[in-house]
């Protein structure tokens, strides 16, 4: 509890837990969670679907660090090669030893990270009274001893087949799981690919018999409804615990709300950036056609249609026509929009029933699909690249200001000569090195992760110095000298007692950057690097559309352009709302902003 709630709320002994709060009266927490219950399983195919890609991203990142120590053991051995230091019968030990060391260093920042976040001591149990430092250490060399034997065995013998076998069949049934549980938004319940009926009636195998793009206009609209549904009710949730749970009468966070309900500013960025967020989650069902059918594997899929037309393109008003089925990727070829001669604009259908609300690409793909699939791109990348930067950032930052001295000397130095790199040329470089090897960072959503990975580096120089000054404020203030004297350590220290109160400058520069991250993922796409097809992104559609831009096609270009503007727009002033909300006081401006990016 901060030092305002405990003056409100009186005493802390006088307080009671949040637990026997909500004992005393649960009827509203209860009221609240039966609907937000109930708006789960509306969607609870879904959100299944989205829990399992968050684990094969988890799995991934596991797989992936499970194979740097191999990588660093090849990489010493060839060294140990080149240079002769070893007879050629003992150059595998290098390999050994290499891969030896980077498994016991990687253990042993995980069991750091562990222990720095968790209270339970395994020693406590044997030794009570051992001293806290003491007790530390033995903790983690044998938590990193426990995990390094383990990984061998996971590795050398047949246990890691099983376990990843046991990781297998769980992603299989959580993904029929998934499959199967009814979905409200999804096409299964609100279709919009159909045909028009022979004997003229209407159309066949859409919603309620309503025209694919009505059918489609139905669904976006349910989508948003239940979105804004839930933000509806998160905030209710929040006024039911600030209401009926809080201690305290008031809180500083009050204040802050009460800001950023009256800067408008701040809320047009909240709506365009609410209205983004929710495309790229729900990307499959805003798009009028699933992405592999019309733009992966276009051959794969059929696509029926009513062949109304006679031999000489006269359209048969006697409902003589017939049902043909075509590839989507032949019906492609006959309708891409590439300037005069052929094009699919705005809100129209192609020559086979296929609405397009934005029109199709030059290669005949619907602009709607790719864009809603490349706003998910550009929203996975700038939320790994800002959020890996900004714990790098945050984590530098409460060491530097703690420690001082030489770690704060190396780290200035480090930050001002990736700071002096131009920010585009830094990820213009690391991107065509790592994307011309078989780096396995170069497979996901196409050199996606790795440009994620490359805007962290680029970027926490820029964060680091921007609270690098509040950050140095609070080490000095009294109740960090008072937290040492009472001999906690260090991470505790920076835990507890200054990490939050610096968070919130953090949160003010990330969300300031949001915007450039996109804009530079876009560039590096126009330019044909970065990312890489089948997957959309929005600087490759603008690419695409360029040599039609002044023809009957315009909108594959413009389109694409007015979406990165607003989005941009709308995270500026959501970051603008915010800095005004938390610190209405702050002098953040775009020079500061400009200098959280990196170099110029």
């Amino acid at each position: 509890m901060s030092e305002t709630e405990s003056q409100t709320a009186g005493p802390e002994s006088d307080v009671a837990p949040l637990r026997e709060r909500f004992l005393d009266n649960p009827r509203p927490a209860l009221l609240w969670f039966v609907g937000a219950a109930f708006l789960l399983v509306l969607e609870l195919g879904r959100i299944l679907g989205w829990v399992k890609g968050l684990g094969t991203g988890v799995k991934f990142i596991i797989m992936t660090t499970a194979t740097l120590p191999a990588w660093v053991g090849s990489n010493v051995e060839n060294a140990v090669a080149d240079t002769d230091a070893l007879p050629g019968s003992l150059e595998p030990v290098g390999e050994v030893f290499g891969s030896g060391v980077v498994t016991v260093l990687v253990m042993g920042f995980v069991v750091s990270v562990f222990l720095s976040l968790s209270n339970r001591r395994v020693t406590r149990l044997v030794q009570p009274d051992m001293p806290s430092y003491r007790r530390l250490r033995l903790e983690r060399a044998l938590l990193t001893g426990g995990l390094t034997v383990a990984s061998a065995l996971m590795v050398l013998t047949p246990v890691g087949g099983l376990v990843e076998g046991v990781i297998g069949f769980l992603t299989a049934v959580l993904d029929n799981v998934s499959n199967q549980v009814p979905t409200l938004t999804s096409r299964e319940i609100i279709p919009n690919q159909g045909y028009r009926s022979p004997d003229g009636s209407g159309w066949e195998e859409t919603f309620l018999g309503l025209s694919p793009g009505q059918s489609w206009g139905v669904r976006v609209a349910v989508v948003y409804a239940y979105a804004f549904a839930w933000l509806v009710w998160l905030w209710r949730g929040y006024n039911v615990f600030r209401d009926q749970y809080r201690a305290a009468d008031w809180t500083p966070r009050d204040d802050t709300l009460d800001r950023f309900s009256g800067h408008y500013w701040g809320l047009f960025g909240l709506v365009i950036v609410f209205s983004f967020v929710v495309m790229a989650l729900w990307a499959p069902a805003i798009s009028t056609v699933p992405l592999e059918e019309r733009s992966n594997e276009p051959y794969r899929f059929e696509h029926t249609f009513l062949d109304d037309e006679d031999i000489e393109g006269n359209v048969l008003t006697d409902g003589s026509g017939d049902l043909e089925t075509v590839r989507h990727g032949q019906a492609n070829l006959y309708s891409p929009s590439k300037g005069a001669e052929q094009n699919v604009g705005l809100m129209s259908y192609d020559d086979f029933d296929r609405f397009s609300p934005l029109g199709t690409t030059p290669s005949g793909g619907d602009m709607m699909t790719q864009l809603a699939h490349g706003a998910r791109t550009s929203l996975i990348i700038a939320l790994t690249g800002l959020g890996l930067a900004t714990l790098i950032a945050l984590v530098m930052a409460l060491l530097t200001a703690y420690y001082k001295g030489l770690v704060d000397l190396l780290t200035v130095v480090t930050s001002d000569t990736i700071i002096s790199i131009p920010l585009f040329l830094l990820v213009m470089m690391l991107s065509v090195v790592f994307s011309g090897s078989n780096h396995p960072l170069v497979t996901p959503l196409d050199g996606g992760l790795l440009l994620a990975i490359v805007f962290a580096f680029a970027f926490w120089p820029g964060l680091w110095r921007a609270i690098r000054g509040p950050t140095m404020q609070v080490a000095e203030e009294d109740w960090i000298n008072a937290a040492k004297s009472y001999g906690q350590t260090p991470s505790k220290i920076m835990r507890k007692h200054m990490a939050p109160y610096v968070i919130s400058y953090t949160m003010i520069y990330a969300s300031l950057l949001v915007g450039s991250t996109i804009i530079v993922t876009a560039a590096l796409s126009f330019l044909g690097l970065g990312i890489s097809e089948p997957t959309p992104e929005w600087g490759r559609i603008i690419s695409n559309g360029r040599p039609y831009i002044t023809t009957n096609s315009w909108h594959v270009s413009t389109v694409s352009g007015i979406m990165i503007v607003f989005v941009v727009a709308g995270f500026n002033a959501l970051g603008d709302g915010i800095r005004d909300a938390i610190d209405p006081e702050s002098d953040v401006g775009e020079g500061d902003a400009a200098a959280a990016g990196g170099g110029g």
